[in-house]
């Protein structure tokens, strides 16, 4: 195909002959109006008039549609697609033309039809390609509905949408989400993660764009909570806690924050996390909601949490969200996840406070079991978390590390030295007090 310059202006014959031809169609002359068409929809394309050759496309459309024909409509699209020397904005315009068809057809096979047929006519074409993605999007919304979930994904991914430069940002990134949406519900879990480093989370930064904010965060979080990583959940609920809509909407900025709340706390601890339950805490609208305010501090300060305390002041409030809902599978899974990271912060606490302690005494501050106390013993020395070490035969739990005789010489050291500069400056001080009081010179202070 080729855009040519335009050789000769069609647009006054079209003028005179499209209404007789358009006129003998309404007659019923379905063929005979088609004939002239082409005859002079090929002068109009010889001579690259792609006006004139537009409005010819677009009537050939229209005739067809109006014959109530849908074989003849769809030999007509492939039949014109194929011409020599075609102008490609006279074609997509066909396209389009035909594609507002689509919910006119009478039934499921008659559109299935048509939209194959123009699926094929524009595979391979760039001018077209936003029409076919369109398409294509429309034909794996029938085959979801069908309940064909696994061929709507596959039929839909096959479309590179961010490689086109004619799509407007939204429509690509509305399509990039809708790929995400059917991905997850495929079960698709490693595509979703692929597809969704297409979208650059800069682009939610404009207002206008919120909705899509929000449709891309909530998918995130459904793959997060597939894979576990409550961390990952806790940062894009934060994402949707900023966005302007849900911050003007208290009842959805409290759910989102009580959420925000619950992953946080169930992540497990280092520097990230320790550093983002902080920010979480200082937050003025938790103030709003005090029990969870109060639930938030207890994994702040050095304290310990009795599991069974726990459960008797905030269990209501726990299996009141989705996040610990015990009628689901997933639901129970995080209520023990939270047993455990109340657990290992019980363990750190013990750990600062305790050079060393019984395992007696330990299962009792636990309040678990000795095998159970030195499981999670073990888990938190192999993260590095904390030093212990357990001396089995006597039964004492050590956490003070200890030292390289080479390290305690130079702590001893230092601190000789530090205790000398001390004797040294006291000295000097008390000298000086000496002199003053000798001289008989009152010191001004």
């Amino acid at each position: 195909m080729s855009e040519e310059k335009m050789q000769k202006d069609y647009s006054g014959i079209v003028d005179v002959q499209l209404p007789e031809i358009e006129q003998t169609a309404k007659q019923g002359n379905i063929t005979e109006a088609l004939e002239k068409l082409l005859a002079l929809e090929k002068q109009t394309r010889v001579a690259a008039d792609m006006i004139s050759n537009s409005r010819l496309l677009i009537a050939a459309m229209q005739i067809c549609r109006l014959s109530g024909d849908w074989k003849l409509l769809n030999e007509h699209i492939i039949l014109l697609s194929k011409k020599h020397g075609l102008l490609k904005q006279a074609v997509t315009k066909m396209i389009q033309e035909a594609m507002t068809y689509i919910d006119q057809t009478p039934d499921m096979p008659t559109k299935l039809e048509l939209i194959n047929t123009l699926r094929t006519v524009t595979e391979g074409k760039i001018f077209v390609e936003v029409e076919r993605a369109r398409l294509t999007r429309t034909l794996a919304k029938i085959k979801e509905d069908e309940g064909n979930i696994v061929e709507a994904a596959d039929i839909l991914q096959d479309v590179q949408v961010e490689t086109f430069g004619s799509m407007d940002k939204r429509e690509k990134t509305d399509f990039i989400l809708e790929q995400m949406r059917l991905c997850l519900a495929k079960k698709d879990f490693p595509r979703v993660q692929i597809i969704s480093r297409k979208i650059s989370t800069k682009y939610f930064k404009a207002t206008e764009t919120q909705d899509l904010k929000l449709r891309y965060y909530e998918l995130m979080i459904q793959y997060a909570l597939h894979e576990n990583q409550y961390l990952d959940v806790c940062k894009y609920f934060r994402e949707i806690y900023d966005t302007p809509s849900v911050q003007e909407d208290e009842a959805r900025k409290t759910e989102v924050l009580r959420n925000i709340i619950f992953f946080v706390a169930l992540a497990p601890y280092d520097n990230e996390q320790s550093d983002l339950i902080h920010r979480v805490y200082e937050d003025p609208f938790l103030a709003k909601i005090p029990l969870y305010k109060e639930f938030t501090k207890c994994f702040i300060i050095i304290e310990l949490m009795r599991w069974p305390k726990m459960e008797e002041i905030y269990g209501t409030m726990w299996r009141e969200s989705f996040v610990f809902d015990l009628k689901n599978e997933d639901g129970q899974k995080r209520y023990k996840e939270l047993h455990k990271r109340v657990i290992e912060h019980n363990i750190r606490v013990v750990a600062k406070y305790y050079n060393r302690i019984t395992v007696k005494r330990l299962t009792q501050l636990l309040d678990l079991s000795p095998s159970e106390t030195e499981e999670f013993l073990s888990n938190l020395v192999v993260k590095k978390t904390i030093w212990a070490r357990i001396d089995r035969p006597a039964g004492i739990v050590s956490f003070q590390q200890r030292k390289d005789p080479n390290a305690v010489l130079n702590e001893w050291s230092t601190n000789i030295n530090s205790l000398l500069e001390l004797i040294v400056k006291t000295t000097h001080l008390i000298t000086k007090e000496e002199m003053v009081n000798s001289s008989g010179i009152t010191q001004v202070i």
